[in-house]
């Protein structure tokens, strides 16, 4: 088995069907399946798939267990020599999983590939970045990097001034589309089920490079990305996830000192908005719903920052 596709699903169910469609019909000269894990959909996706695609591996979860755990359960199940971590919002184009196995085939170095990945109208979207850390947070916190779009300080933690057309190094391939060598997987071991969504990539993608290897971009192989299907349900837990998800990240990975500077950062970063949102709640009609909902999010990330006992995401799954 070259290949093992691994798509965690959760209340997909018409673009998980797009998704498998594009999978069976654009992937030629490779031998591979499909595992999909449902993470306890309630709009039908497990009996959609029983029904359309017998031939994929189903795995039924009784609760959302999230990204990192679910996607570890498809990989102990994996036959292939590479596991494909494939979101269920994306269309894959000609042939791009056989190509990108191919490019992993010949960087026997390499842990992790990525794709180019492109939005609905085919514009670029800005996939791969840079490993977390408090720079990083500062300047995507700031702004500034919309402000100067074609600084590669600004812009380091997205790399936004790179135009995603040429194969390099990268830190993190993003999880939509993650190609990851097994040998890598066995060296270094799965995801870390701590991070219930965000950064679960990043993490990964910094144990193998701890542990001596590569992760690398190629523009040769394309899907499509809608992005965010299922974050969309739930935009209050969602917005405030990823920036404690970084807290998690670097708490790990970068020490005590650094973990409370971060945490006071983005005690910050919330703080600021919370009046902003707050007031536009008050005034802005039109806009009302939305500026309570980031009210809510922000100090809703103040909250659990404060009360968690020494580690933002203390308690596994979070939101």
């Amino acid at each position: 088995m070259d290949v093992s596709i691994i798509i965690v699903n959760w209340n997909t169910r018409d673009i998980l069907k797009d998704c498998l469609n594009s999978v069976y019909e654009q992937t030629q000269g490779i031998k591979f399946e499909v595992i999909v894990i449902d993470n306890h959909s309630t709009d039908g996706s497990a009996e959609m798939i029983k029904n359309k695609f017998p031939q994929v591996r189903l795995i039924e979860n009784s609760a959302n267990r999230g990204f990192a755990a679910a996607n570890n359960q498809g990989i102990t199940k994996a036959k292939g020599r590479y596991v494909l971590l494939l979101n269920s919002d994306t269309i894959v184009l000609d042939n791009a999983i056989a190509k990108i196995v191919s490019f992993a085939d010949n960087k026997p170095d390499v842990a992790v590939v990525g794709c180019r990945v492109l939005n609905p109208d085919r514009t670029v979207q800005q996939t791969c970045f840079m490993f977390p850390s408090v720079l990083n947070m500062v300047l995507s916190s700031s702004y500034l990097y919309k402000l100067f779009p074609g600084s590669k300080f600004f812009g380091r933690e997205r790399m936004n001034w790179w135009m995603r057309d040429d194969i390099r190094e990268v830190d993190v391939v993003t999880g939509c589309f993650m190609l990851v060598r097994r040998a890598a997987i066995e060296q270094v071991g799965l995801m870390d089920e701590c991070f219930f969504m965000y950064c679960e990539e990043a993490d990964w993608c910094y144990r193998f490079f701890k542990s001596g290897w590569k992760m690398m971009f190629t523009p040769d192989a394309e899907i499509i990305h809608l992005g965010g299907q299922s974050s969309s349900k739930v935009k209050v837990e969602m917005l405030v996830q990823l920036r404690l998800s970084i807290l998690k990240f670097i708490s790990k990975h970068h020490g005590w000192l650094k973990h409370k500077i971060a945490c006071f950062l983005t005690t910050l970063f919330f703080a600021f908005r919370v009046p902003i949102w707050l007031i536009v709640s008050v005034f802005g009609r039109k806009s009302r719903e939305q500026a309570v909902i980031k009210s809510l999010a922000y100090i809703s990330g103040m909250r659990q920052i404060f009360f968690a006992s020494g580690d933002p995401l203390s308690q596994k799954g979070q939101a």
